[in-house]
């Protein structure tokens, strides 16, 4: 699979995009553990045009990390260009424009998902972004705003033809969120589309790489995003993880929290960080782990979120 002149081989897996969740630190241990290509959190275009500090930091890109993506969000053709334009000088490797955000302070106002409601402007984003760019432009979009409203067959062809070099598909539509079950027989049916010829990325229910190879094979998509599944688990692309112990994971875990803090500040850093430490699964063995988990998301220095860390350590050694 390719998307301009990158070649992803065959089959690769997909870092979801994800506020709050993709940052630096988990990004590069994703990139580590298998991933062939992750995406920045998605960014707002208008933020990105007032130089918002908080929106600019997290267009920060490693060269380690590499392919990346930027995505970008926005509900007009002026603020999407000129957003695209500054993304590009940040160097990714492709610039996203996100159809899918199906949360209420973005769907509401227009954008993400709630461009859907809106096909034509929709496209003329696109094609604008495309026009704009010299790097290759995807699109990640649902499978329609409701049910009644399954438009991605048709609405794959048309933002092929605006020039999009890649489409993602999440298997549901707005109006379900992230309930219910992700329906991966419309990405399929795009995938077999003859008129389709730039590749197709599933996304949605995949918990781990089992789930991805049944995908693959089942629906033919030339690569699997991974999203909601990875937190607090970067290692599960599944590269070099045969051996990986329980105390190789929680030193996996204290690096995402050190690249975090160095490269955005302790604050944000351990904001981002907790979030993956209280949803990992490797913690399940902690009797009444629920007080540990409090303590990690009131956690506001690095020494502290440590010592938590390593207090786990020691009780799932004893477990």
């Amino acid at each position: 699979m390719k998307i301009g002149t990158i070649d992803f081989g065959e089959r690769p897996l997909f870092l979801a995009p994800m506020e709050d969740v993709t940052d630096i630190g988990f990004r590069k241990m994703c990139k580590r553990f298998g991933a062939a290509m992750v995406y920045t959190e998605f960014v707002s275009a208008d933020a990105i045009i007032r130089s918002i500090r908080s929106t600019l930091s997290k267009m920060v890109i490693d060269d380690r990390e590499r392919p990346v993506g930027i995505q970008i969000y926005g509900r007009d053709v002026a603020s999407m260009v000129e957003a695209a334009r500054i993304v590009e000088q940040a160097g990714p490797d492709v610039i996203d424009i996100n159809f899918g955000c199906p949360v209420k302070k973005v769907a509401n106002k227009g954008a993400g998902s709630g461009m859907l409601k809106n096909i034509p402007l929709l496209l003329e984003i696109t094609r604008e972004v495309v026009k704009a760019v010299k790097v290759p432009v995807t699109v990640k979009t649902r499978l329609g705003w409701d049910h009644d409203h399954l438009i991605i067959t048709d609405l794959a062809e048309q933002l092929q033809d605006c020039g999009i070099q890649t489409l993602t598909i999440h298997g549901r539509t707005r109006a379900q969120m992230y309930t219910g079950s992700a329906d991966w027989t419309l990405i399929g049916e795009v995938k077999k589309n003859p008129r389709i010829h730039i590749p197709v990325i599933g996304n949605g229910d995949v918990k781990d790489v089992g789930d991805a190879r049944e995908k693959f094979d089942r629906y033919g998509v030339d690569a699997v995003m991974i999203g909601r599944a990875t937190f607090g688990c970067p290692w599960i692309f599944g590269k070099g993880t045969e051996k990986l112990t329980l105390d190789d994971k929680i030193d996996v875990l204290e690096e995402m929290l050190r690249i975090n803090v160095e490269r955005i500040d302790e604050y944000r850093g351990i904001l981002h960080t907790r979030r993956h430490l209280a949803a990992s699964p490797i913690f399940k063995g902690i009797p009444d782990f629920k007080q540990t988990r409090i303590a990690m998301l009131r956690a506001t220095k690095k020494d502290e979120l440590l010592a938590i860390l390593e207090d786990c350590r020691e009780r799932l050694k004893r477990s």
